[in-house]
């Protein structure tokens, strides 16, 4: 497409959808968790618990992402934990409450969820649960006292937990079928290197370096979810842990090959994929090619120091062998085996954070920005729809809480932008009303409408790849609820508040704020700009720490996606919005640079003790460019970069 032609940002994103093969474990989990469930509570004359617990299984089951078992735990239980902890506070308040104290005691929620979702995925997980059980709590119109609603919610999403944790994956017939999702993540960790060996020289480098960053991780989330134990406590996960900390030596080399511009022999990149088969069918690895040194000290005459690069890729591969045989019971002699690999294998390299530091992120300007927006929304909607249900607008209708819900994830920022997220909202709703509209017609009741329910969440892990798609699956299995409850059928009415949800999220998400606008990506550059700095410091120091060294590597590599995709992000809103962080992605790609560079130096500095001219040349050459972005640097927050640092060593 032209540039001429090209769409703008917000609508491109709206049409753009994920691809992927379809993921029928997850499916299956879905048409196993909300029917079946309001099935048993109709059998059983608790129709209006099944209702509350099929709302808990629908937003476990959209929380219910690829990964481990164990990572699900964390993934879908602490937010389960806190809607029911919502749908508890929401009950009491409506009940004892008037409009409004009610309005801002949702206000307050607001606020307060939306500082902690800037934690993380979990924590945005969780306060979005918290606030939309919350406004259900409050308005929806059941005969249970609020500790058995809050008992059914939990048993809602714990069966989707449940079922997560018990049925196997297509991936669970190699080895010990409770690792498989580490098993995958590790193994695609090895896949990624391959892939960037094979594009070192050309200009897909850089994208299959951001894909390596991508896949470690993932392994690294999938090996760290909450445990019983602090080690790994079965050969099974040991071996997995030993096999994740052999991939980072790998990566590190093939991330300075990379560096170096320079393409390497096809061979190069067997190896690591002879070790993706064996982590992915839990096998030995066999015999793995060395890289051609020759070869590469032709290419480094031209000035491109490879040679140090290959040989650190040659040494982690056979340190990579032998863990791997070690870790597996058996062991084979090697040409030679390098001094300085590790002892602390099954470590996962990781920097963890506190309760203090997760306050200071939920505090900071990211935290503050996005707790206010939050809280204007469901504070405005909330009162909207109070005034709207105190007149009567609803007729015979309850629920005026569908507002208020319905404006909790308009303005989630990682749904997309906010244009998108309104359009797609929007589509999404009119097309699963009148879907709903003409199905409630035929199907009997209230078994037709039990059988939606379980088809609608079976869809839900395929329609999660787009906005619209999910809202119109949502829709309609919330459509069935409502009527399975015994409210008529609500499909005008939802149409009409979600396009007034969708105008009160427009209008907050354009309103002036205290501080300065882009607080979210503000906040995740300065953490990348920190990251990269405490990185290089540690490199040039050169402690002989490997460990704290892949520590802060995978810190800085880690930080620098989060904050390239929040950029991706506000580079797609309207016009008004992303002016605020124009420049943003340059500063990324400079801190990109620098982390890559910081390197390459590290291998040249394990292999050969000090620093190339080149490798000099490109460090100065970055943190002058950082230097002059001095001005920009200041406005995001970030520390000044610091040119005393050992960098010309």
């Amino acid at each position: 497409m032209s540039r001429s032609t090209a769409l703008p940002p917000w609508l491109a994103h709206a049409l753009r959808a994920q691809r992927g093969p379809v993921p029928w474990s997850a499916v299956t989990r879905g048409a196993l968790a909300a029917g079946p469930l309001l099935l048993a509570a109709v059998l059983a004359g608790r129709t209006s618990l099944g209702v509350v617990a099929a709302i808990a299984a629908m937003l476990a089951g959209i929380n219910d992402r690829p990964g481990s078992r164990r990572v699900s735990v964390e993934r879908l239980g602490v937010p389960a934990l806190a809607g029911a902890a919502g749908l508890l506070v929401g009950t009491y308040a409506g009940q004892q409450l008037g409009a409004v104290p009610l309005t801002l005691l949702l206000t307050v929620l607001g606020l307060v969820a939306g500082g902690m979702s800037a934690v993380g995925p979990v924590a945005s997980g969780a306060g979005t649960q918290l606030l939309v059980a919350a406004a259900i709590g409050a308005g929806m119109p059941l005969p249970e006292p609020g500790r058995l609603r809050a008992l059914a919610f939990l048993a809602g999403a714990g069966w989707l937990l449940a079922l997560r944790l018990a049925l196997p994956t297509p991936g669970a017939l190699a080895g010990d079928y409770r690792f498989d999702g580490e098993r995958a993540a590790v193994a695609e960790v090895y896949d990624a290197v391959a892939a960037l060996l094979d594009a070192a020289g050309t200009d897909r480098a850089t994208a299959r370096r951001a894909a390596l960053t991508a896949a470690l991780d993932h392994a690294q989330d999938a090996l760290t979810g909450p445990r019983l134990r602090r080690c790994a406590s079965s050969s099974a996960e040991r071996r997995l842990h030993a096999q994740y900390a052999a991939a980072l030596p790998l990566a590190e080399a093939a991330t300075a090959l990379a560096w170096a511009g320079e393409s390497v022999c096809e061979r190069a990149a067997d190896g690591p994929r002879r070790l993706a088969a064996a982590v992915r069918d839990n096998t030995h690895t066999g015999p793995l090619p060395a890289p051609d040194l020759a070869h590469a000290r032709l290419r480094s005459r031209g000035g491109i120091p490879m040679v140090p690069a290959l040989r650190a890729l040659d040494d982690a591969l056979l340190h990579a062998a032998e863990a791997f045989d070690r870790a597996g019971g058996t062991r084979r002699q090697y040409p030679h085996r390098p001094e300085h690999h590790h002892r602390h294998e099954h470590r996962l390299h990781t920097r963890p954070r506190d309760a203090r530091a997760l306050l200071r992120i939920a505090l900071g300007t990211g935290g503050r920005e996005y707790g206010l927006r939050v809280a204007l929304c469901l504070g405005a909607s909330a009162a909207i729809a109070q005034a709207l249900h105190h007149a009567r607008w609803y007729g015979q209708h309850q629920h005026w809480y569908w507002l208020p819900v319905t404006a909790v994830f308009l303005v989630k920022p990682d749904l997309g932008p906010l244009a998108s997220r309104v359009l797609c909202r929007a589509a999404g709703t009119v097309l699963g009303a009148l879907v709903f509209a003409a199905l409630a017609a035929v199907l009997p009741r209230p078994a037709g409408l039990v059988a939606l329910v379980a088809v609608s969440g079976a869809l839900i892990p395929v329609a999660i790849r787009h906005f619209a798609a999910l809202t119109a699956v949502v829709t309609v299995l919330v459509l069935a609820l409502v009527m399975v409850g015994g409210e008529p059928q609500a499909s005008v009415s939802r149409i009409g508040e979600t396009l007034l949800a969708c105008a009160i999220v427009l209008i907050v998400g354009h309103l002036p704020m205290p501080g300065e606008r882009g607080g979210g990506v503000r906040a995740r550059l300065a953490a990348a700009g920190g990251a990269a700095h405490a990185y290089l410091v540690h490199v040039l120091n050169d402690s002989g720490d490997r460990t704290g060294r892949w520590a802060l590597r995978r810190e800085a590599y880690r930080t620098l996606a989060e904050a390239r995709t929040a950029i991706a992000l506000a580079a797609a809103e309207l016009p008004a919005l992303a002016r605020h962080t124009e420049g943003t992605d340059a500063v990324a790609a400079v801190l990109e640079r620098l982390v890559d560079t910081t390197t390459a130096c590290a291998v040249h500095l394990d292999d050969t003790g000090g620093l190339t001219p080149d490798h000099t040349r490109r460090l100065d050459e970055l943190l002058a460019e950082l230097e002059r972005e001095r001005g920009r640097w200041g406005r995001l927050g970030l520390p000044a970069p610091r040119t005393g640092t050992p960098a010309a060593a």
